[in-house]
């Protein structure tokens, strides 16, 4: 006989539409025993049969609180549905977390390398090493397009006032955002954040593996298919030993 999937039922309380394509999502309801950098299957009433994979960006919380970052995809049904169609008072399904994207608290720095929302599941492992005594330094390169696309910079640069172990390299493929005007962005236009010149130009992959290996480091890939692979391959071409990496396509 088939084992029962376990299910969670959480209820959207604020629905935080931060860019045309991306949408923070909070929620309320029962407690999900995830760990930091696991992500999990959810169900959302706008289309209830397809599920979408996100990571919270929050630690667990007993009280049943949860964050998700949410942006659009080509093709993605249920990406455009959450980030456009959700209301305060939807009823989300949680389903079973998975993953095994950890940080070890008591071995060596951390590199933490986030594409787009994949920097969601590493906020949520570094609020919880907040927690800890003493924490692992933490090198976090987070990266998008534009600077527009930059979406969690006002939130990287509050942490960084209460890390004093952490540090963000924010990458940008281009300095330059787009001609055209998102109005959900000049909504929430907030005047703290990364200045022009904090930002460093090209891909991912190629600013991390500027650095060299990483032989000595607990190393965590997160974002898009294509990035994670793109930047798995010039880890291991630039000589970071494969089991030093974890990584997740987000």
């Amino acid at each position: 006989m088939q084992a029962t999937q376990t299910t969670w039922t959480s209820t959207v309380v604020e629905h935080h539409r931060l860019r045309q394509d991306l949408a923070v999502i909070r929620l309320v309801g029962e407690y999900v025993p995830f760990r930091p950098g696991q992500y999990v299957d959810v169900s959302v009433p706008q289309n209830p049969r397809l599920l979408r994979r996100l990571s919270p960006a929050l630690p667990p919380s007993l009280d049943g609180k949860l964050e998700f970052h949410v942006r659009t995809v080509p093709g993605g049904w249920v990406s455009k549905d959450i980030v456009s169609g959700t209301e305060p008072g939807d009823r989300w399904q949680i389903l079973e977390p998975r993953g095994t994207m950890s940080v070890d608290e008591d071995g060596p720095d951390v590199i933490m390398i986030a594409g787009g929302t994949g920097l969601a599941p590493f906020r949520a492992i570094l609020l919880d090493l907040a927690r800890k005594p003493n924490p692992p330094r933490v090198f976090l390169f987070v990266g998008d397009r534009t600077p527009r696309d930059l979406y969690a910079s006002d939130l990287l640069y509050l942490l960084l006032q209460d890390l004093p172990w952490l540090t963000v390299v924010p990458v940008v493929e281009s300095v330059e955002n787009p001609d055209w005007v998102d109005e959900w962005h000049e909504r929430t236009r907030v005047d703290i954040g990364f200045s022009d010149e904090d930002l460093i130009e090209g891909t991912l992959p190629d600013v991390v593996t500027s650095y060299g290996a990483f032989t000595e480091h607990q190393v965590l890939v997160c974002g898009s298919a294509a990035m994670v692979r793109a930047t798995l391959d010039r880890l291991r071409d630039t000589g970071t030993p494969a089991e030093n990496i974890q990584y997740d396509p987000y």
